[in-house]
């Protein structure tokens, strides 16, 4: 809407027009409660989140993390030398090369 400046009175912002049905709006209505705002705040704070992240990966850890499916390891008290990994794994090689080995003859 414009003032009689010529000027947006919202910054010249854009209205988005969509449509959901009436249980996720009932969901964005609760929610926007329950954080003391707007439906419409809300909205625009998930669509910003959602489209600001370029990255695939980032995005798909955001929505696992949301769901509670995010699992992150703990953190190692130090990291093992190239020695110690190669210690720790060394013969697994050959297993799994038999294991795959074995399947295919399968096929």
């Amino acid at each position: 809407m414009l003032s009689q400046t010529g000027k947006c009175y919202h910054g010249c912002m854009r209205q988005l027009i969509t449509r959901v049905d009436d249980d996720l709006h009932k969901r964005l209505r609760e929610r926007a409660a329950a954080e003391g705002r707007s439906v419409n705040a809300l909205v625009v704070d998930i669509l910003a989140a959602e489209v600001a992240t370029a990255n695939r990966r980032e995005r798909l850890r955001r929505r696992a993390k949301a769901a509670g499916w995010l699992v992150v390891p703990p953190r190692p008290d130090r990291i093992p030398s190239w020695e110690e990994v190669e210690k720790a794994t060394r013969g697994a090689g050959a297993a799994v090369s038999e294991a795959l080995e074995a399947e295919r003859v399968r096929r």
